[in-house]
Order: structure tokens, then sequence, then C-alpha cells
């Protein structure tokens, strides 16, 4: 039986999703963007002078990308230099797992851009604390921590500037645990970390900070107010919805 044709012109093939075409990295991010924010030394509120501008983003991928067998990109670098954007999915997966860059990222005082969908993703971002964050913060730390013990045994000294930011993440982790609030900015402890970066503090008494920063989060987790696990619920809700508004 042949096709009957509803338009009353050629018959045509019907359109599948192979035909759709694929954005590019670049217009993804472009295009899809609904959260940008500047991270890194200018929103702790360490720049100086010669510090990059490190840029992160959250874009949604339009829905039907993801009925085929090639699925979106979860992250994409660039295309601007410092620059790094997760699709919203992967940030949230990440965010619920208590990542350090990720839970830090949606606390920047530095935003460049949100819409509406953005503005939904800040005012949630409340779900995602809790305490798996004691031990993703002082994990992660102790991983950094290994790293610039292997460059002082090989060089003499540890890369100052990354032990800085090893006090910093400690210091935050700590508050969070202490307040259940996650505020990135350094404030009054900007001098003193800067002297680390300097190399105007001895290694071992890097190691003694360190050390006492790490157990200070241990105690602030045990009577820490935050909930035990993040409000997976409310994220999957806010993801399904905006799933299907950009089908």
């Amino acid at each position: 039986m042949r096709r009957r044709n509803l338009g009353g012109g050629a018959a045509r093939r019907p359109r599948t999703l192979a035909a759709m075409i694929t954005p590019t990295d670049e217009a993804l991010v472009r295009d899809h963007t609904v959260y940008a924010c500047v991270m890194g030394s200018r929103a702790f509120g360490l720049a100086t002078e010669d510090s990059d501008t490190d840029r992160r983003g959250v874009f949604v991928a339009p829905t039907p990308l993801f009925w085929r067998l090639d699925k979106p990109p979860a992250h994409i670098e660039g295309p601007a230099p410092e620059q790094f954007s997760w699709e919203l999915e992967r940030f949230c997966e990440l965010a619920l797992r208590a990542n350090p860059n990720v839970l830090e990222c949606l606390h920047s005082p530095l935003v460049e851009y949100v819409d509406d969908t953005g503005r939904e993703l800040l005012e949630l971002r409340g779900a995602f604390l809790s305490r798996l964050a004691h031990a993703t913060f002082v994990r992660y730390a102790l991983g950094q921590r290994k790293k610039l013990e292997a460059d002082v045994r090989q060089y003499g000294e540890p890369r100052w500037k990354h032990a800085m930011h090893l006090l910093r993440l400690l210091a935050s982790g700590r508050d969070l645990l202490r307040t259940g609030e996650l505020h990135i900015d350094v404030g009054e402890a900007r001098e003193g970390l800067l002297a680390v970066k300097r190399g105007e503090v001895s290694w071992p008494e890097v190691e003694r900070r360190m050390n006492r920063l790490a157990e200070e989060n241990d105690a602030a987790a045990d009577a820490s107010p935050l909930p035990p696990g993040p409000d997976r619920a409310a994220v999957e809700d806010f993801l399904v919805r905006v799933r299907r508004t950009s089908a």
C-alpha cells in the first residue's frame, strides 16, 4: 500500500534521529548554557596580577540528543581558554557525590550568566550539601598532599600555589561542616594564604596547618548540621522537569 501524501506535494521521507543536526561542542556551550561563573583564585579572593580567569559552566543538551546511541558530551573543555562546562545531568551527579570542585562552582560569588533554569539550579544548591563533604573534601586534600610530598622529595620544596589551595580547601570544608553553609571567598585569610603561595611559610609549618585543619574537619563532622546525605529526590525532580522542557 502506498503512503498517502497528506501535504499535497511530493511524499517526504520520515525524519529520523540520525538526520538531526548534532550541535558542535562550541554550539552546546554557546547556545545551551544555563549557568556560568568564574572560579579559581578570582572567586576565592586570592587573585593577584598574574592570575588566570577560570570559567566554569553548566549547559543543558537538548533532550532528543539522548534518544540516540551517540549521546551528547558529559563535559566540554573550551571553547575559550581556561573554560570548562558540564552537561546538567553530569553536574548534578557530581554535586550529589559532594565533589568539591562542583559544589564550590555553585557558590561562586562571580556569576557571569544565569537563565531561569540556572536560577532554579542555584536555588537547589542546598539540596546537594551533606556530610558526604567530609569524606570528599578531606580525601581530595589528601590526594593533593601526597603530590606535594612527592615534590618535596624530588625538588626539595612543594608547588607553593598548590599548597595554598590545599589549605584553603581544608578550611572551606571545615567551615561547611561547622555551619552547613559553603562560602568560598577566603576573606581575612587572604594574606596568610598568599604568604604560603610566595614560599614565605616553611613546609613543616604548612604540614602542621594541614594536620590541624584535617583534625578540625573530623571534629566538625560529628556535630555537623548537614544531613547525612543529599536530597536526591529534589534534584531528580528538577532534572526530569528540565529534560521534559527541552524535549
